[in-house]
């Protein structure tokens, strides 16, 4: 075990949320869905053949994102098992970094629609490293600082990742524009550089974490069989335990559902800024970057007032804001409104981020040694309300054809989440007296 609140292996910490997040701004949000759309387009069609099967450009996109986030949820409470079993926390955690930033590189060789099946295979495999590593990096936030420092500490890592990302998506846009000083032929050579230079970036800086964050082995040597019988096992003993622990289990539940509406903003925010306002890209990379330069802000204010009001008042506060997110959204009609709005988004987005996760560790029981098994279902909570979120999304405005509805329909999982919040009773998540 660590020695807590030690200010080395806290700023570590911090650090893979400055590596990883470069992915979630770069490839998930701003300059990988523009290169997509435009790759998948080069027949001026938006139909386009995936394995034979004939799909539109944007659904495959959106799919392709469910699966990986699907296939994460299905297989993470068997490997956090494992790692809790094992002690190996940092084994799995650098599986998954590289796993993910070898599939960002890999993006590189995706240049055209002949090669559309390796650009999604690299998309899933991206998002499979990303989400597959957040668990076992979540599950060091108790490990290493004192509750009273959790929330904090999860709005500092935030901060962090918003920080970092923000810069690197700044010198890959300086390339991208100034592609010709640079030395590349086109934007298109330039774009694909700077997938290369996410991967790098994201394994690059997860070195400092892997090399000061703890990890205390457990078992030794031990059979493959019996390793992955033992995962297993222990998630059976976490699962069990929820049903002692009936305001974790009623927090998962809240955080599915307003989470759903969450993060479905965040993935298709561009895509109403497209489809509903009819933005270019330019201004929707802006966008994306109004929305980082302010989500730190926003985790640092959040962090401030669950110390003063505690973690319950300041997740219903900011639900409630998203509640008027949804119904703004469904009103707005120019881009400055957009600009606006996403400035709201940002605010929020980052607060809501890392409360949640520091919440979560708050009404983890005291001195477990099974952190991973624990974050693991918080984390599959969290992929599942994403392929949730966004498919209820995708199918209101196919039943509609107007996204404005989807935007309003997002309103009843903040509603259900907030309802849910009121329901976890437990002191660990009002106003502690630091």
């Amino acid at each position: 075990m660590a020695i807590l609140n030690n200010k080395k292996i806290v700023r570590s910490w911090y650090m893979y949320d400055w590596a990883n997040s470069v992915y979630s701004l770069v490839i998930t949000s701003a300059i990988f869905p523009v290169y997509y759309k435009a790759v998948a387009q080069e027949n001026n069609s938006d139909i386009v053949s995936f394995f034979g099967f004939n799909i539109q450009n944007s659904s495959l996109y959106s799919y392709a994102l469910s699966f990986s986030f699907l296939l994460v949820a299905a297989k993470l409470p068997l490997l956090s098992g494992i790692a809790d079993y094992t002690g190996r926390k940092k084994l799995f955690m650098k599986f998954f970094v590289w796993l993910g930033g070898l599939a960002c590189i890999g993006l590189y060789f995706f240049d055209s629609v002949e090669t559309l099946e390796w650009g999604i295979l690299c998309c899933v495999l991206a998002s499979i490293g990303y989400s597959g590593s957040l668990v076992f990096y979540d599950a060091f936030l108790p490990e290493i600082v004192t509750e009273d420092r959790y929330d904090a500490t999860s709005a500092n890592g935030y901060s962090m990742g918003y920080y970092g990302s923000v810069i690197l998506l700044v010198a890959c846009l300086v390339i991208i524009i100034n592609y010709d000083f640079f030395g590349f032929v086109n934007e298109g050579y330039a774009t694909r550089f700077s997938f290369i230079l996410v991967g790098l970036w994201w394994i690059g800086f997860a070195f400092i974490p892997f090399y000061y964050l703890p990890e205390t082995v457990r078992v030794q040597s031990e059979s493959v069989g019996k390793i992955w019988s033992r995962g297993y096992q222990e998630i059976a003993k976490v699962w069990n335990s929820l049903s002692e622990l009936p305001d974790l289990k009623k927090y998962l539940w809240a955080f599915f559902f307003f989470n759903s509406g969450v993060q479905t903003i965040m993935y298709l925010a561009a895509l109403f800024g497209t489809d509903v306002l009819k933005m270019d890209s330019n201004k929707l990379i802006f966008t994306v970057l109004l929305i980082q330069l302010v989500a730190s802000l926003g985790a640092w204010l959040f962090a401030k007032l669950s110390k003063n009001k505690g973690n319950r008042f300041a997740l219903s506060t900011m639900i409630f804001v998203w509640l008027g997110v949804c119904f703004a959204a469904y009103i707005i009609t120019t881009e400055v409104e957009f600009f606006v709005l996403a400035a709201v988004v940002g605010l929020i987005m980052g607060g809501i981020q890392s409360l949640s996760r520091s919440t979560y560790s708050k009404l983890i029981p005291e001195n477990t040694i099974d952190t991973t098994s624990y974050f693991s279902f918080y984390d599959v909570t969290y992929n599942l309300s994403i392929v949730v979120g966004t498919f209820s999304f995708g199918l209101i405005n196919q039943l509609t054809g107007n996204m404005r509805y989807s935007a309003i329909g997002l309103a009843f999982y903040f509603i259900v989440g907030m309802i849910l919040l009121f329901q976890v009773k437990s002191a660990d998540i009002r106003k502690m007296n630091n």
